[in-house]
């Protein structure tokens, strides 16, 4: 049976001519039918259109522009943006100098250096070290916080064409992830776009040959193009921080592309640690993939090879939405008592604290790294979130120190290493050693200033920055960039080495920028965690 449907057009005409209304026979004009409604019948009439038009935005176009339709799209309940950078970027003169900084160091890295890993800025050449690009990736959310929109586009233009991983290539487990792997899950975090995700997700599975050890403990180093993983050439034995520090990456590139396999094995890492045995929570410095145990009378320290791992304990329990029966903060809690009982040390003159290393384990030596200067702000940061007040002290004594250790140089920049005074041995309580007495623009002592702003609000920690900030834009600013020097002691013969490596751009100036915010919650420290490589990574709630 034919049904045949009365319809009212609702194309309104350019013209006098009839238009045909449904099976009506006649051929009134539009504009006398309207003439003939009433004021009500009028308004029902617009009504009934706007309705019908608001139904065919919803149920027709709307479903067409969903960005779920499309196998790129980012789920709006998964993906945690930082905000807004992009139409803010400098709101003051010292962080504009920081931005002024950034744009010069970018300048000769571009000219000189462009698609490698670091820049030389006065022989204008470049250094590789694993030829990946490792400036321009570590650089993409120092760009993106700063605004720089073009500096962005073009080192993303270039990730996009040519970072590829299928070559034949050794890398290090640590050093990548923390820098390309964090650097691209940054950038994706913080712009939404997938293709920084997708590059990360394939270095992530270059990486994983790492984890098939004998004991799963990863192995240093891999070939991400032949995928066949080793212990480093020089040692059979890994660092520790080398293979605690790269949870939070594997962590995150599990949860943002929706494959466990990567914080598994990662995790499976920080219970194979727990369970070894520990000097009051201090770890060695080195530890051995095949057997899965420390060496055997290694050093202890909170300085080179093992710093980060204490950094993780605390940062992945933030990560992970701070559970109360978690061990990876059990183990942070024991092993700041064992700082505390073991490696804490005040000089009897100024009475500087400072944190020294264990020789063969045992051995005091009142030597600490210039990397060892993180600690404060780790001890801050977790002080914030329920550690206890012996956490502030330390952190308040220490910043403190680390400061001193710039500020009784001519130069007023921190050696590579310090010494401290024990029982008279030297004439000042900090001193320095000539082969220790070099500057790689590390950013550790700027990132805890970073900390010590953003979680108090006193800005008595921006000028002690700006202070530092002078002193390198004094003393290794150079014509095409930034360079590490190897005097700090004299300030007319700095020794300049020709490098500037990545961590200058992706966290030292980047730290600086931050710490001289007006709005010390310019990144959240409630909603991020920043990796080892001041790479901020969203907090989860599980």
């Amino acid at each position: 049976m034919d049904a045949k449907v009365e319809h009212v057009s609702v194309i309104l005409p350019v013209s006098n001519d009839p238009i045909i209304v449904g099976n009506v026979s006649s051929r009134k004009s539009l504009k006398r039918h309207w003439n003939q409604l009433s004021r009500f019948q009028k308004n029902l009439a617009c009504i009934l259109l706007a309705g019908m038009c608001i139904f065919y935005v919803i149920f027709f176009v709307l479903p067409f522009n969903d960005p779920s339709r499309s196998s790129d799209a980012i789920d709006p309940m998964e993906h945690i943006q930082i905000a807004p950078f992009k139409e803010r970027g400098p709101t003051n003169d010292r962080q504009r100098a920081v931005v002024e900084a950034v744009q010069h160091s970018w300048k000769g890295y571009k000219e000189y250096a462009w698609g490698h890993d670091n820049l030389k800025p006065i022989s204008m050449g470049y250094s590789d070290w694993f030829g990946l690009g490792l400036t321009l990736v570590d650089s993409l959310d120092t760009l993106y916080i700063m605004d720089l929109q073009d500096e962005f586009d073009e080192a993303r233009a270039w990730i996009e064409k040519y970072l590829k991983f299928d070559v034949n290539r050794e890398v290090n487990l640590f050093e990548v992830t923390i820098r390309v792997v964090g650097g691209l899950l940054s950038a994706y975090h913080l712009s939404g776009d997938r293709m920084f995700l997708d590059k990360a997700v394939d270095l992530g599975n270059r990486l994983l040959p790492c984890f098939d050890s004998p004991s799963g403990i990863p192995f240093s180093d891999v070939n991400i193009g032949s995928l066949a993983a080793h212990a480093p050439k020089w040692s059979p034995d890994s660092s520790t921080s080398e293979v605690t520090t790269i949870q939070l990456e594997f962590r995150d590139l599990s949860r943002s592309s929706e494959n466990p396999i990567f914080e598994k094995v990662a995790s499976r890492v920080n219970l194979k640690i727990h369970e070894l045995d520990k000097n009051e929570g201090l770890v060695p410095i080195f530890i051995n993939a095949n057997t899965g145990q420390f060496r055997n009378f290694a050093t202890i320290s909170l300085g080179a090879r093992a710093d980060s791992y204490y950094e993780y304990l605390l940062k992945q329990w933030l990560q992970t939405g701070k559970k109360a029966d978690d061990y990876l903060i059990e183990d942070y809690q024991q092993s700041m008592r064992g700082v505390l009982n073991q490696l804490v040390r005040t000089t009897p003159n100024e009475k500087h604290v400072y944190i020294g290393e264990l020789l063969n384990g045992k051995d005091f030596k009142p030597k600490m790294d210039h990397l060892t200067c993180y600690l404060p702000g780790t001890l801050l940061l977790g002080y914030k979130n329920g550690m206890p007040k012996t956490h502030l002290r330390l952190a308040t004594d220490l910043l403190e120190t680390c400061y001193q250790t710039y500020m009784k140089q001519s130069t007023q920049l921190a050696p590579e290493i310090s010494y401290f005074n024990v029982n008279g041995e030297s004439e000042t309580d900090i001193y320095v050693k000539t082969n220790d007495a070099h500057n790689l623009l590390r950013p550790e002592f700027i990132e805890s200033l970073y900390y010590f702003y953003a979680i108090t609000g006193n800005r008595t920690y921006q000028d002690m920055g700006w202070t530092i900030f002078e002193a390198f834009n004094r003393y290794t600013k150079v014509k095409n960039g930034y360079t590490s020097i190897g005097n700090v002691k004299n300030p007319l013969n700095t020794r300049p080495r020709d490098m500037m490596e990545s961590f200058w751009l992706g966290e030292t100036l980047k730290y600086f920028y931050l710490l001289f915010s007006d709005d010390r919650n310019e990144i959240d420290l409630d909603k991020y965690v920043f990796n080892s490589e001041a790479h901020p990574l969203p907090i989860r709630e599980v």
